[in-house]
């Protein structure tokens, strides 16, 4: 009996050892994540779902989820080997967008054809009418007296420089004028006189009290009128230096003035200026000799058209706004001082690769834009972007002329790269996720935008989904 304890023991452990050695080999071999089979799955072509990553098949057919089409999962070579020239291409293709043209009439994606053109760019500004300062004038007293008469009585008349606007009577200059005469009678008296100094000494007198005449402002009409009458003027009569419109009047007649007190201000407004404000970002487009159309709401459709004739050097720090001066002619004096316009100021860039503004997406760290590399197949391209108008944009980089971009659409065409992405994948990076790739089951019609945006609708599900197909 001990015999056979001692047989019947050691049989036990031996049979129970190989039960349990048996039983852990056929769990192993089963095993998706064993080195036998994850050698024998680097020598098969797997394909997933773009939308449910987590389907795994070793062919192709259509996700038993949402029923796309499934695509070529490319395995990160974390061993160290090198990919495949499939592989690669597969890369390549990541944040491509394929459209059906069902899809694109649904989402209204339309292209454009990149061109090299001439660009103009326009600065819309506001301005000022201002009076030209240059055409600005001062009637002033030349002589203390009393403001016998007064040709011009309101402000906003118009006064010419040959008729005078005023006569003024001053006793200092019937006294000069008295002189003058005088001078004149000796000067003739004199001349014939043999003694040369004699002689000399009367043309000196005359010219002496000529001069007098002069600096009380009369003309040397005015004084040869005076040496033809022979008797001195009551009243002298005063001009304005230039033709315009009387824009303060600060006498009335019968008031007594002295020398240098203003009677009029006058201003020529055949031509005026236009202070146009520019912002500190525009105002190194502007230049001297540029052509300015002004626009004005009293005369809608009729536009006014300028240059500009100086830049101010210094910055408004409160508007933030450098002045621009724009000197244009003035017909029937339709702009009237302190009148409020708009100013568009084009600036030619020259010849450039000019898109719509729509064909240029800003994620806020780049701008992208989608070119139709063949026929419904989308890519992003990222481009540096110069000059804007209203409707184009200039491109420095990224496209060349017979690209062709969207213009419309191209936000839905993003959001559908974003969702075939996988989720996590960084907005601002077209290329960094999941293949992009659209497919669709034949089944499924596109819904338009505003629902699933770029996605045909959900087929009916498929029965035949088997968890051994779903590697988490």
């Amino acid at each position: 009996m001990a015999l056979n304890k001692k047989i019947a023991i050691p049989l036990m452990v031996i049979i129970l050892a190989s039960a349990a050695g048996g039983g852990w080999l056929l769990w192993h071999k089963k095993q998706p994540g064993t080195a036998a089979d994850q050698k024998t799955a680097q020598g098969k072509q797997l394909y997933t779902c773009s939308m449910h990553p987590f389907i795994i098949k070793d062919k192709p057919g259509t996700c038993p989820i949402c029923g796309m089409e499934l695509i070529k999962k490319i395995e990160s070579a974390t061993d160290g080997a090198a990919m495949t020239a499939e592989q690669k291409q597969q890369a390549d293709m990541l944040g491509h967008v394929s459209l059906s043209p069902t899809q694109r009439v649904m989402a209204n994606v339309a292209t454009v054809e990149v061109r090299q053109q001439s660009l103009n760019k326009e600065i819309n500004a506001v301005g000022i009418v201002q009076f030209d300062q240059s055409r600005q004038a001062k009637v002033t007293a030349w002589i203390a007296g009393r403001i016998d008469k007064l040709n011009v009585s309101t402000v906003g008349a118009y006064v010419s420089k040959n008729r005078p606007v005023a006569e003024v009577y001053s006793p200092d200059l019937m006294s000069t004028q008295q002189e003058y005469l005088l001078a004149i009678k000796s000067r003739d008296q004199l001349k014939n006189s043999p003694i040369p100094s004699i002689s000399q000494n009367g043309e000196g007198l005359v010219a002496s009290a000529k001069q007098r005449l002069m600096l009380f402002g009369v003309k040397e009409s005015q004084i040869a009128a005076l040496e033809k009458a022979g008797k001195p003027n009551i009243r002298l009569p005063i001009y304005t230096p230039l033709s315009g419109i009387v824009i303060e009047k600060m006498v009335q007649q019968g008031q007594y003035v002295n020398t240098g007190d203003v009677l009029f201000s006058i201003a020529d407004l055949s031509t005026v200026w236009v202070e146009v404000e520019v912002y500190e970002n525009e105002f190194p487009n502007i230049h001297i000799g540029q052509q300015v159309e002004i626009r004005s709401q009293s005369f809608p459709g009729k536009p006014f058209t300028g240059r500009v004739a100086f830049i101010y050097p210094f910055l408004d720090p409160k508007t933030r706004t450098v002045k621009a001066r724009v000197a244009m002619p003035n017909p029937g004096m339709k702009l009237k001082p302190d009148m409020f316009v708009n100013a568009i100021i084009k600036v030619p860039l020259g010849s450039a690769i000019v898109v719509p503004v729509t064909a240029v997406m800003d994620t806020g760290k780049r701008r992208v834009a989608w070119v139709e590399s063949s026929p419904g197949m989308f890519e992003p391209r990222d481009v540096q972007v110069g000059q804007q108008t209203d409707d184009k944009i200039q491109i420095l980089s990224g496209l060349k002329p017979g690209d062709k971009v969207a213009v419309s659409g191209g936000y839905l065409i993003d959001s559908e790269s974003q969702l075939k992405g996988g989720a996590g994948q960084d907005h601002s990076k077209h290329t960094g996720g999941k293949p992009a790739t659209m497919g669709q089951s034949p089944a499924a019609d596109p819904q338009p935008p505003g629902g699933h945006e770029g996605h045909g609708a959900p087929p009916a599900r498929n029965d035949s989904l088997k968890m051994d197909d779903m590697k988490m």
